[in-house]
């Protein structure tokens, strides 16, 4: 019986089967020490196989610090166009009720901010953008700038510093358009002011 017994739990000890009760009835002893250990290796073998072990998250970035990379990313697009008079990527940027004021005071429209590009009544051959700065308020970023330009308008020759304050609106299928822009003439011997290059809220 004690034999019997020894081969079905794996973990009794040899010694005397002594029960201590009156009957005199034999027990076996066995050891429970490494029942804990075995259950717990089974444990970790399983989890193993069903993925079940905690995964580590991905990083992910802070929500306005995306909202901030994609505008610069449409800021470099706009810049790009303007210097190519790239008409489909600027039809693209702007957003139908777009409204910008020129240094000059103009209030143009979408239509005439792409004719202009088409007549090449406007040709920017520089557009050196620095101090770009965001302020982001729900669905609206406004982006200011300070930028170094050369370009030609109706015949004339443009050449100065520029602020450039730039407003665009998340649509609700999630793309950004720009939907105002104004430009402001540095008047020359008037310093700009020191400030960092580096994108603030």
């Amino acid at each position: 019986m004690g034999a019997y017994a020894q081969e079905r739990s794996g973990n009794c000890f040899d010694g005397p089967a002594v029960s201590g009760l009156l009957s005199g009835t034999p027990m076996s002893h066995c050891s429970a020490r490494h029942a804990p250990s075995r259950i717990l290796s089974v444990a970790a073998v399983l989890a193993l196989a069903s993925g079940a072990l905690p995964a580590q998250r991905p990083h992910q970035h802070h929500p306005k610090r995306m909202e901030r990379e994609q505008i610069a990313a449409l800021e470099k697009q706009w810049g790009q166009a303007m210097l190519a008079d790239d008409v489909p990527t600027m039809d693209k940027l702007l957003s139908d009720d777009y409204l910008g004021v020129t240094a000059g005071g103009d209030l143009v429209t979408k239509n005439q901010q792409l004719d202009r590009m088409r007549d090449r009544t406007v040709s920017v051959t520089k557009l050196d953008t620095t101090e770009i700065k965001f302020k982001l308020i729900g669905q609206i970023a406004i982006v200011t700038s300070l930028a170094q330009i050369e370009a030609h308008s109706d015949g004339r020759v443009i050449d100065g510093m520029f602020r450039y304050t730039r407003v665009y609106q998340r649509l609700p299928s999630g793309n950004w358009k720009i939907t105002s822009f104004e430009a402001t003439r540095v008047q020359p011997g008037n310093r700009p002011g020191a400030h960092s290059d580096r994108a603030q809220n």
